[in-house]
Order: C-alpha cells, then structure tokens, then sequence
C-alpha cells in the first residue's frame, strides 16, 4: 500500500501550504470549480503529485508559502472574510503584501484582537473545538448587572439548542464586564446577553490564549513575537486529530 506521500498531496492542504487560503476556503473554492490540476478542473479528494500545476482564479500555486502571523486590533465595521467581493474586507484593510487570511472571526460589530495568518495548517488546529483555547472580552451592555445575570452567565445560558460552557466573569464597572470564554458559538456572547434581557453596547476581544492586545490601537496590526507563536504553537501540538468543529475562535 503506498504511503500518502507517494500518492500525493490532498488538493485542499497543497492550496492551505501555498499560504492561499485555509483548508475550508480551498474546499469551497474546489467545489466552485475554480482549482484545476493541469488544466483539469479539480475535485474534493484529489491528490496532487510532484510537478502537477495547480492553478486557483489564474494564479498558480507552488503547495509552499511563507508562513507569517499577525494579530490586528479591529475596528468596527470591518468584515472578517478574505472575500474580495466583500468591500470592508479584513485582507484588504490590512493590506499585507503576503496574501493571509484570519482564523476564525469577530462579528462586523465587534473589534479587537483578531489572529491573521498565511499559514493554512494553523488554521484548521486552531478551529478545533476540543482544543479548548481561551479567548478573553472586555463587555459593555446596555442597563446595569444584577447578581443573577453574572451567575448565570458563568454557569451556562441556553442558546442555539445548547447550554454554553462555564466560562470566567469579573465585573469591571456598573455596565461592563471582562469574559474569559473557552467555547466560540456564533455570536455566541450576543445572544448570551439577549437571552438574559441584555443588550451588548460595546464587545471588544482582547486575548486569544497567550496572545495579548496589548497597546495595540484600533486598527493597528503587528507580528507575533518569537515567544508568542511558540506559546500558540505549543498549545495546539496534539490537536492534529482532534475533531474539527470550525466555531472554535468566533465570537
């Protein structure tokens, strides 16, 4: 039986090395039709094999890109998707003369840190859910908390057919709150405070695991130290083959 490096590269990982885009984008772009292997339209499961020419939206990709990771303090009204028909597009603000992508997202409404990469196989291992990342938000809503709402934000809100997880709460003003989350349902902290009579003023993302905000300013971007790509790195080592479930660092 021939290993997998003598069948060839899966087309959706050779597209992720290329720094083209993450795995689960190239699966949307294949399925598009718009990825051929010499000259051939490809298709889900095919392998590429050495000296193959792949070619995504006429731009020929080499299956090695040069891996970079920046973080960027979004603002408001900026789109996290790498889609250039989107026109407030995160690749675009940013601007990078390496094309990235982000990792997970942050809702138009909502700023702060937001994680940036080339790098496709990062991807798909920072969306693992059971992976457990934790991700940290400053809060601001609309009338003051009550006891009950703080502990029953901690101790789980029935949304979207489920119950959240546990999560850290500490009460920074009348209003606000600092949330520290290890689950990324879709605007999952929006409708937490929906479900409990609340409404969310201000949402602001200021860690993802060992990665801080910082001073970085609204839209503002900068690459990760040596230290906080090896803490990233570290913290995904086993989640190669973990089950995906690709909400993991949505807000």
């Amino acid at each position: 039986m021939q290993s997998n490096e003598a069948q060839g590269k899966r087309l959706n990982k050779f597209i992720a090395d290329s720094g083209y885009c993450s795995r689960r984008e190239a699966d949307r772009l294949i399925q598009e039709g718009r990825v051929t292997i010499d000259g051939r339209v490809g298709a889900l499961g095919d392998r590429v094999q050495r000296g193959m020419r792949v070619v995504c939206d006429g731009h020929a990709l080499s299956g090695r890109g040069e891996k970079v990771y920046i973080i960027l303090n979004k603002p408001r009204g900026i789109v996290c998707t790498a889609d250039p028909r989107e026109p407030m597009n995160v690749v675009d603000y940013v601007n990078y003369p390496i094309r990235i992508f982000p990792v997970g997202r942050l809702d138009k409404d909502s700023e702060g840190l937001l994680l940036l990469t080339s790098d496709g196989e990062i991807v798909n291992r920072l969306l693992r859910a059971a992976g457990g990342h934790e991700k940290e938000y400053e809060v601001e809503v609309d009338k003051p908390l009550t006891r009950e709402f703080m502990e029953k934000m901690m101790s789980g809100v029935e949304i979207l057919g489920t119950t959240t997880l546990p999560c850290k709460l500490r009460r920074t003003g009348a209003r606000s709150f600092n949330l520290v989350l290890v689950q990324g349902l879709n605007r999952q902290i929006r409708r937490m405070c929906e479900a409990l009579g609340y409404n969310v003023q201000k949402l602001r993302r200021v860690r993802i695991n060992n990665i801080r905000i910082g001073s970085l300013q609204s839209g503002q971007w900068r690459e990760l130290t040596q230290a906080e790509l090896g803490g990233l790195l570290a913290s995904i080592r086993d989640s190669s083959n973990l089950p995906a479930a690709m909400q993991n660092l949505e807000e």
